[in-house]
């Protein structure tokens, strides 16, 4: 039986799925990311908590009925911060629709860029929901826990190798090389072009106000990733 790129990647996620159903729970009682605490045993506060029910604007009240009406789960992760701005929320929603669901990309290349986008932003909630996921999709365990730990990982296939370099480029040298450029179009054209670079700027977006707001990183994840030198 066939079966679609989002229920594949809802059956690979598992977690995830979970997580973003008791999201509001998670981000009203889970400690924040490690990330930008000021001690050892202290983490600052989510700055954009979720809105309480009866504090809702009705703008606010009508997005989060859209989101969950088309997403089948209330509004969670860095869409409970956008939620202060509605239609950011939903027009960045659609976006990541497309990205996450409908991508020319395959799945396991899809969520490696995801991957090395959340490690680039040392982004822990963008990591713990996506890792499963690529490796359910196909991404060798021992790849994911190499860019953890920024390394350059090893025995990528010739696609795999050809999105690390493309994506750590992106992000490091704000450019592609034209070697780099030329096989990632050889092999899924210009709109796979635009859909790698659209999924490194989404999650780079994402990353940005997880980061910005220090939305809680869920219970019973993985550790948070180790923050590199600046």
């Amino acid at each position: 039986m066939a079966v679609s790129r989002r229920d594949f990647i809802k059956t690979g996620v598992g977690s995830a799925c979970t997580l973003a159903a008791g999201a509001t729970v998670i981000a009203q009682t889970a400690k924040p990311a490690s990330q930008g605490a000021t001690t050892a045993n202290t983490a600052p506060a989510d700055r954009m908590p979720p809105i309480p029910a009866d504090k809702l604007t009705p703008e606010q009240k009508k997005a989060s009925d859209d989101f969950a009406a088309e997403r089948k789960t209330p509004v969670f992760g860095p869409f409970i911060p956008l939620l202060r701005s509605p239609e950011v929320m939903l027009r960045a929603k659609a976006m990541g629709d497309y990205l996450r669901y409908k991508s020319v990309l395959p799945p396991q290349l899809n969520e490696f860029a995801i991957l090395i986008t959340a490690r680039h932003w040392t982004q822990g909630y963008e990591w713990a929901v996506h890792e499963p996921t690529a490796v359910k999709a196909g991404l060798k365990a021992e790849i994911t826990q190499a860019l953890a730990e920024g390394r350059r990982p090893q025995g990528m296939s010739a696609d795999e190798e050809m999105i690390y370099e493309f994506c750590t480029e992106l992000h490091q040298n704000q450019s592609v090389s034209d070697a780099t450029y030329a096989r990632v179009l050889a092999k899924f054209s210009e709109q796979g072009i635009i859909d790698l670079i659209g999924v490194n700027g989404y999650y780079t977006f994402l990353a940005m106000v997880l980061n910005g707001t220090r939305t809680a990183i869920p219970k019973n994840t993985a550790p948070p990733l180790p923050a590199f030198p600046h």
